[in-house]
């Protein structure tokens, strides 16, 4: 395209819609020498200045802090008596599950199966067992007893003291 073929800078911006990202790409590269910045061979020696500007930069004004608050004590799940020996408890809004596999040793891990996310159901024979596949996990570990599930339920922290289990 010969520069007097080539359209003026004023109808590729009313064309593209002034101050549009488009009209800055077309402007840039567009020059003719009728035009501050062009040359005779039709080619830009520098970008013309941007019709828009971003506004300056400003700070978010200050506001004082609020108090802290100490974070609330976490609820207890259970006593320790609510807990048979030998099996455990499925707390489902808490998500957990809490075995005593030996008297006095008490286990928490994830209620939350690890074949397909179904929540366990029950605890009962020495495992904790998921209603959706039929895995089932070993109330003293966690280890996965029978499948599909392909790894163990996660633990939990649970914190016993003074017959209270607390999720921690």
């Amino acid at each position: 395209m010969t520069p007097d073929a080539m359209p003026s800078r004023r109808t590729v911006l009313r064309a593209a819609g002034a101050g549009s990202a488009a009209a800055t790409v077309l402007v840039s590269g567009c020059g003719s020498d009728d035009a501050p910045g062009g040359t005779t061979d039709g080619t830009a020696t520098s970008a013309p200045p941007s019709t828009t500007e971003a506004p300056p930069a400003t700070e978010a004004p200050s506001t004082p802090e609020a108090p802290s608050t100490p974070a609330a004590a976490p609820s207890a799940l259970a006593r320790t008596a609510d807990i048979p020996v030998g099996g455990g408890t499925v707390f489902k809004d808490e998500k957990v599950v809490v075995t005593q596999p030996v008297a006095g040793e008490f286990k928490a891990f994830s209620a939350i199966c690890t074949h397909q996310g179904c929540t366990v159901a029950k605890v009962e024979n020495g495992t904790i067992d998921c209603p959706c596949h039929g895995s089932k996990y070993r109330i003293a570990d966690g280890s996965v007893a029978a499948g599909p599930a392909p790894r163990p339920l996660p633990p939990e922290d649970v914190n016993v003291s003074a017959g209270t289990i607390t999720l921690t």
